[in-house]
């Protein structure tokens, strides 16, 4: 059966078997005269390298079945995957239709040498070492809610009536509502106490569903403020000192798809917002 699979003979499979074993300083195999089974060892050998194959057998089907297409392996921060990425992605596929985009999330830099990671979507100050860092857009703060919300008796008409609503906090970055406030000339004592959460893209999510009034990322609210999900009360701006960047290996060889894609991205970060 194996033979047949890899178009060798029985005897081929039996050497390379007994050539692994022999590397590996163990049965892998027990052999009798009507059948073969894996040893204790090899059971688990396989549960070991079964992910592995997995990965290598899909890649060399992608290769083989469209041999123009171009791979791009991508990593983003999840909040501007799910928020800005995904839904304008189709964008790109349009324009691109020879290159396929293979996209995980993560929540800290990757770390080129050791993934198969092409290019990687980050915020932050931009002072990382031994990569290219490509800038996109500063990362702005503005105060969103859903418009349920407002409350007729208290309209928001200065930040100064924020005081009759639940702010939403970011639980690692208390300071961000306290420096709005103050950038908007309100001092933050007696305000009600709030929500925390333990990120953007969850305090986000809770504005959007009512619960108070939170400081969202300005570049990846604009769709949901231009569809009528969240409303910005105000327009302040606070600076964040931060930014998203395109990063990729240091001086690796750009390839078409990431070329285009690059391209691309820079061009929807300053283009629309739809």
């Amino acid at each position: 059966m194996a033979a047949e699979e890899l178009f060798v003979t029985a005897s081929a499979v039996s050497h390379r078997i007994k050539s692994l074993e022999d590397y590996l300083g163990c049965k892998l195999f027990k052999r009798d005269k009507r059948k073969v089974e894996l040893t204790p060892t090899g059971e688990k050998y396989l549960i070991s390298i079964r992910q592995a194959l997995t990965e290598i057998e899909v890649a060399s089907q992608s290769i083989t079945s469209n041999p123009k297409t171009d791979i791009l392996t991508l990593s983003s921060t999840p909040n501007f995957l799910i928020r800005w990425l995904l839904p304008r992605l189709h964008r790109f596929q349009a324009l691109y239709p020879d290159v396929e985009v293979q996209i995980t999330s993560a929540t800290e830099l990757i770390d080129f040498d050791k993934s198969n990671i092409d290019m990687a979507i980050f915020f932050g100050h931009g002072d990382w070492h031994d990569i290219d860092v490509e800038f996109l857009k500063k990362v702005f703060l503005v105060p969103v809610c859903a418009p349920s919300v407002l409350n007729p008796e208290h309209p928001l008409q200065s930040p100064q009536d924020l005081r009759h609503y639940r702010l939403i906090h970011v639980s690692k970055r208390l300071y961000e509502w306290p420096e709005w406030l103050q950038l908007s000339g309100i001092d933050y004592t007696g305000f009600r106490r709030g929500m925390q959460l333990s990120s953007s893209q969850l305090a986000t999510v809770a504005a959007r569903e009512g619960l108070g009034v939170a400081l969202a990322e300005s570049t990846l609210s604009a769709r949901e403020i231009a569809n009528g999900m969240l409303v910005k009360p105000f327009d302040t701006l606070l600076d964040t000192g931060r930014a998203y960047y395109l990063l990729h290996q240091k001086n690796n060889l750009m390839s078409y798809g990431m070329q285009v894609f690059k391209e691309w991205l820079m061009s929807e970060m300053h283009g629309s917002i739809s």
